[in-house]
């Protein structure tokens, strides 16, 4: 399923896309007083791009630049915007780690160094 063909209330959701951006990770206590990690994160694939929370390990295992399936997810709005869960039965995997666009661009930015000293 494309992204674009993703609307509130679908369920049953199977979807691969890269995950695009990832915010930093914050703590929330939930209802029942537990603490959790949660990171929001863009999905991206040909078709367009939907938010989507990482919860408990999902935020340390899942970075950004990896290609992620989601399988038996949900769409839900949150704040007018459609967002993608995998929730209590659905399954988040990795398909493939990306190197990271902050890795890249770090790889980038000394890459670009090392020419310039090179140059004087």
């Amino acid at each position: 399923m494309n992204i674009s063909e993703l609307k509130a209330g679908a369920t049953n959701v199977t979807v691969e896309a890269v995950v695009a951006a990832k915010q930093e990770p914050r703590e929330v206590v939930t209802k029942y007083g537990k603490r959790l990690n949660v990171a929001n994160i863009t999905l991206k694939d040909d078709s367009g791009s939907i938010a989507m929370s990482l919860w408990g390990n999902d935020v340390e295992t899942i970075n950004e630049g990896d290609t992620i399936k989601v399988t038996n997810g949900y769409v839900s709005e949150f704040r007018g915007a459609p967002q993608l869960s995998a929730g209590k039965f659905g399954k988040i995997e990795v398909v493939s780690k990306g190197s990271g666009k902050k890795a890249a661009k770090e790889e980038e930015d000394a890459n670009f160094d090392e020419v310039e000293e090179g140059e004087m």
